[in-house]
């Protein structure tokens, strides 16, 4: 799984500073077999243009929930059909963690603009645990 670079050749070390990430990440990517980066004198890694948009990849599919398993499964495919189901999990893993924390961000917001001393008080704060909790949302609390 060699990784084409373009350009100048960076080290592990400026790499790892352009993406905030340690060496030890990179080196863990690279024994996963996500990553490839060319060898020069006295076997030291130097990464192209292809290896940083590799490393920008894996990034941003782990920040998506990918386990490294499943971008290195995605990547070596030349099934699309094997690929196109390795997404789906993982869009539909997504979709309901977006909703999760919209919630958690609309319950803060609620609490924020509350007019209540107590926010826990308010009555669209108690319908959200209410829900939450699966009492439903006609359930109110009192206090």
């Amino acid at each position: 799984m060699k990784s084409s670079g373009d350009g100048a050749l960076m080290s592990i070390g400026e790499v790892a500073g352009r993406f905030g990430l340690a060496t030890h990440v990179l080196r863990h990517w690279e024994s996963a077999g996500l990553l490839a980066p060319a060898r020069v004198e006295g076997d030291r890694r130097r990464y192209g243009g292809g290896d940083l948009y590799r490393v920008a990849m894996i990034m941003r599919a782990k920040e998506a929930g990918f386990a490294l398993d499943d971008i290195r499964e995605m990547i070596a495919t030349e099934d699309p059909v094997a690929r196109r189901d390795i997404l789906r999990r993982r869009h539909a893993d997504l979709t309901r963690r977006i909703a999760e924390a919209r919630a958690s961000l609309d319950l803060i917001e609620c609490a924020l603009e509350c007019d209540h001393e107590d926010f826990t008080s308010c009555a669209h704060f108690q319908a959200a645990m209410a829900e939450r909790i699966g009492m439903g949302p006609a359930v109110r609390v009192r206090s």
